[in-house]
Order: C-alpha cells, then structure tokens, then sequence
C-alpha cells in the first residue's frame, strides 16, 4: 500500500469512528468489573494544546502525530527530545468527581482537562472480550487506550463503553481521556442554564470483562395493558449468537422459561403468570431475574408494575395515586459539588422521604444510576429528565441527534426500574413551530423505544383569554404528552406570596396535572417579616399560599416543588444572601431545614 492509500485508509477510519461508541451494555451495576476509580493525573488544557497543532489540526487525525500530542503519552528518548509535558509529574484528581470543586483554580472552569491513568490488567479467560465503561462524563469526552482512539461520547449525564479486547495489556495500559465542558449554542444543554456546568469524568470508570458472546441487553417489564404477562426482549452481542438458547428465571414465581435467539442473537419473551407480586410505593417488591445463555449469565432486581393515565388519574397498579414529590438537582449533600456516590443518593432520597415524598424530579438532566436503584428498593417513584432546557437550536439536526442519543442512553441504563414512571422530554421551552416539531419527534421516539412510562415535559403557564387572573396551559405539545406538567412561581417572579390568593386555573385538557416546580428563595438562618424577601418567613407564607391555591385546581395530582436542597449556579450572583447558590431549596447546601419545610411536610401527611 503506498503512503498516500495508508493515509487515506486511516483517516476513513477516525473519521468513520470518532462520533460513535459500541452498543451499550446493559446492567453494568450488577456485573463482574473491575474499578478504574481513584487518583488520575490531570493536565488544564485551555488552549488544548495537546490536541491540535498550530494550525489547528486534530492531531488524532493525522497518520503521524507530533509527540506533543497528548494522548501518546510521550516520553524523551534522549536529552535532545521536546515534548513540553509530562503526565507522570502532575497532580493528581480524584475519579469519580467533577474538577470544579477539586481545585480552586476550576471552579469556574470551562475547557478542557486530560486525565490519565496507567493501570495493569489481567483476564480471567483467554478467550473474554474486555469494554471500557464511564457512567457519565461532563461534556465533550474523547478517549484513547495505550495510544489508539477509541472513540468519542457528547453529552454529560448518560453512560458509553467500548470494546478494547484488541487493545488492552497485562502490563503498562495507559488511559487518556479528553474533556472539554465548555458550553455551547447547539448543544444539550445549551448556553444558557441555571446550574452549575461540572466538568469531568463525575462518574466511575469501570472495566467490563464477558463471554465471548454475551448477553448485551435485556428489557423484561410487565405488560401494561395485561398485569399477568410480563414482556420484553434479550439481545446477545457476539459473532456466534444465532440459534442460541437464552433462559429467564424467577425463582420466586416459579419461572424458568427457554427460548432460541434469531439469526441476530435476539428473542422476545411473553411469560403469563397469575401470581405477580405488584411493586408498589408502599410495598416496593423487588424479584432476582436471572438471563443466562451458555456463555453468559447476569442477574437484576426488576420490580413489575402498571403505569398509566386514565382521565385526569394517575393509576399505579390501576390505583389512583396522588404524587408527594420534590425536584432534586445531583448535588452531594456530602461532599459538595458534584453527586455521585450511593452515599449521597441515600441521604437525597432519606432526606425527600422525611419531607413525606412518594415522589422525586431529578432534575435537569440524568442522574446516577443509585439514584434510581435506591428509589426501586424504598418506593420511591422518579421523573426522569433529558436536558433540553429553555431555548437550544431546535432547527439543528445535529442538535436533534444528540437530544435523542442521550434519551437513548438514559431510557437504555434505567428501563428495567420499577421506580421510574416518567421520561420527561424537556423543561421551560418555548412554543414556537420548530420546538413542537423537536418535541413530537423525541416523545414518537420515546415511545416506539419504551412503551411502559408515561412522557411529559415542565411547560409554561399562560393567562387564560387574556385574563391575567385566569391561568392555563395553551401548548400544542399539551396534546402529546401523556401528563401535563408545569412551572409556576406566582409570588417570587410573578407578584407577591398575596397574588395567590386572587388567581384561578382553567386546564382544558382531560388529562392529570402535575405542577413540575414552584418555589420562592430563602436563606437559612435569615428572618425577618414574611413580605421580606429572602426570609425564611417569606419562603414559609408563599409555600402556605401556593399550595392553597393548587389545591383548587380540579385535575391535580400530584408537585414536586423546586427544590429539595439549595445549589450552586453562577446565575445567583446577589451577596451574602445568594453567593453563587439557588436558595430556592427547602434545606440549606448543608443540610439544615428552613421553616418551608416543614410546611410541606405537614401537608403531604393530610394527602
């Protein structure tokens, strides 16, 4: 082959490449992996120097790359060498967590960090497959194994993983990972957000070793039109897949059910059974399910319900439910910053539970995985958000692809969660033509891809024939979705705590309402008269008003009101009251609860 084919070849293959990850493994949760967490170094690279050269050439695209590329890890051979950086001498950074709140010189960072991470591995089969696996990195992630690019993930809250069987090593591996966080206008999230953007690899970094052919995917929930069936489908990914006996077992229901896989290593499964134990808030029954080939096995803990609307009622199991809720940001209550650990999901969800919640928005964007695994095993019931927030390019296909790619990894990680009813298609986004195109699109895709949950998004609120003291929900997207949820701040952005008491409803649609957020600021420990703003007494009068006037809403069923705790965004700039903090929270960023809480608290146990 001549110089100018090799090249040739090689850049088809980056650039046929470097967009896209392996198909996601399912259920990494619960299978064998080893961790890759802990000390990585890391170096700031705001110029990114260490990925273009001085025209401004990706140095992963070209046959020879200069050894200031960074991702070659490149050593001096001799005294005479330049290379103007070296991994080995720099700090360290902690895996998983975002870089913000590590290093003082990025807390407001945005741009560009690599970390790398020399580890040894050995297989436990000659004949095993090996995967690279984040759970989540903040926002733009390229990475590369002993030199070679594997690839390229964009978006910041949902999981990717890639085959590196052909190229990893017992000894001396050595895993460089660009991330750049920077915002951007065609991006999801777009530029514009009311949080804080936390740059990193915020999640952990896992090793996957399986079977040559394995079990891939799997999706075993129950029929929502018929609670004694349960559904779904298995996948296994390998070269000899076809003809293959894939079994589910139950022990606790007595199944154990054989079936053949296609010539595409696929089957679809209908087991009917009278006797299914319904998961439910008060009872949340979880069943080990067992998936094995005769390569392969994994295990879950799947829990089966019905979900769906009927009228103006939610009905969990065909009972009319009335959701207890709170939104939640992924901040730690533990360590600050970014939330990751099954430590922080704990205290999130006691925390909400204490409040008397049945209920939780994580809101704007996927949260860890704990996150849910935890409200499957309390009863928690979950909201599930994309981050297609305010105004982002909804005429950009590539805008487009990348909202449905990250819903795809989301619905991918969590639809075998009993918890989780709800995917939510966006929040605050305007009603003009283009958006009502982008959002029909995505919810017609969420459910040729899960037909289990309901869809909705946090809409906007209008004044009812002009009238302002009428309220309303006119939204084509209103039509679509299966719940009509909505914001409302009527007495911190709209009037005083007093306007609740002058301000009806009028919902059209004959379906159930949530009220997605509503909320006023305060900061703990501030008091003061309860038309003061920022006081916790002002915070406590418009939580009493609010939630006198939602009552009187005929279809309403259920709020979460904005939010659980207080967090950071570089929006809330007011001193000494704000400093960088939403103070919308019913408990400060340390823990401590204001007087509004407590004003929840007693009104969810009448409900």
């Amino acid at each position: 082959m001549t110089k100018a084919l090799s090249l040739i070849f090689f850049l088809v293959l980056i650039t046929s490449s470097i967009f896209s990850q392996d198909p996601l493994i399912a259920n990494v949760y619960n299978r064998n992996t080893t961790s890759l967490n802990g000390d990585w170094k890391y170096i700031i690279d705001p110029y990114e120097n260490g990925y273009y050269n001085y025209r401004y050439e990706p140095f992963d695209q070209q046959e020879s790359p200069w050894a200031s590329a960074f991702f070659l890890n490149s050593k001096p051979k001799n005294p005479a060498d330049l290379i103007e950086y070296d991994f080995d001498q720099m700090e360290d950074i902690q895996v998983p967590g975002d870089w913000n709140s590590q290093d003082p010189r990025l807390l407001y960072y945005e741009g560009t960090l690599w970390y790398k991470k020399s580890f040894n591995y050995t297989s436990n089969d000659a004949a095993s497959r090996a995967f690279l696996y984040f759970e989540a990195s903040n926002y733009k992630t390229e990475v590369y194994l002993n030199g070679r690019k594997l690839g390229t993930h964009i978006g910041g809250f949902t999981p990717f993983n890639f085959e590196i069987t052909d190229i990893i090593k017992e000894k001396d591996n050595f895993l460089i990972v660009k991330v750049d966080n920077k915002r951007l206008k065609e991006g999801i999230p777009t530029l514009n957000t009311d949080w804080w953007n936390y740059g990193g690899l915020t999640r952990d970094v896992k090793l996957i070793e399986t079977a040559p052919n394995f079990i891939q995917d799997y999706f075993i929930q129950l029929d929502q039109n018929d609670n004694k069936k349960i559904k779904g489908y298995v996948k296994l990914n390998g070269n000899d897949i076809a003809e293959k006996q894939v079994r589910i077992l139950i022990p606790e229901l007595d199944i154990n059910e054989a079936y053949k896989t296609d010539n595409e290593g696929h089957i679809t499964l209908d087991i009917h059974h009278d006797n299914i134990e319904y998961w439910s808030v008060d009872k949340p029954k979880l069943y080990d399910v067992s998936i094995q080939s005769s390569e392969s096995k994994t295990t879950d803990q799947i829990g089966f319900r019905t979900i769906r609307t009927e009228g103006t009622e939610i009905l969990l199991n065909d009972k009319p439910i009335y959701l207890k809720g709170i939104s939640i940001h992924e901040e730690s209550p533990i360590s600050g910053g970014r939330g990751h650990s099954q430590e922080d999901a704990e205290q999130l969800l006691t925390w909400a539970q204490e409040l008397g919640c049945n209920y939780v928005r994580l809101a704007h964007y996927p949260h860890n995985e704990h996150m849910v695994r935890l409200a499957d095993k309390k009863g928690i019931l979950v909201w599930e958000e994309n981050p297609v927030y305010w105004t982002i390019s909804w005429d950009n296909k590539d805008t487009y692809q990348n909202a449905e790619n990250q819903l795809s990894e989301l619905i991918e990680r969590d639809k075998n969660r009993a918890s989780v009813i709800i995917w939510s298609m966006a929040n605050e986004t305007p009603n003009v033509p283009a958006r009502n195109i982008f959002l029909t699109k995505l919810s017609e895709y969420t459910r040729a891809k899960d037909d289990t949950r309901l869809i909705s998004a946090a809409l906007e609120q209008k004044d009812y024939n002009g009238n302002p003291l009428v309220r309303t929900i006119e939204d084509p997207y209103a039509e679509v979705v299966d719940i009509l949820s909505f914001n409302q701040y009527i007495g911190w952005y709209d009037g005083l705590p007093e306007k609740c008491e002058t301000i009806s409803w009028k919902i059209e649609q004959d379906k159930p309402v949530l009220i997605s957020e509503f909320g006023a600021g305060a900061k703990h420990g501030l008091h003061g008269d309860k038309n003061a703003r920022w006081t916790e007494e002002y915070q406590e009068d418009l939580y009493i008003k609010t939630l006198a006037m939602l009552d009187n809403i005929e279809n309403i069923q259920g709020i979460s009101p904005w939010i659980l705790i207080d967090f950071r965004s570089p929006r809330r700039v007011l001193p000494k009251i704000q400093d960088g903090w939403n103070r919308k929270g019913l408990m400060s960023e340390d823990g401590n609860r204001k007087k509004a809480f407590y004003v929840l608290q007693k009104y969810y146990e009448k409900k």
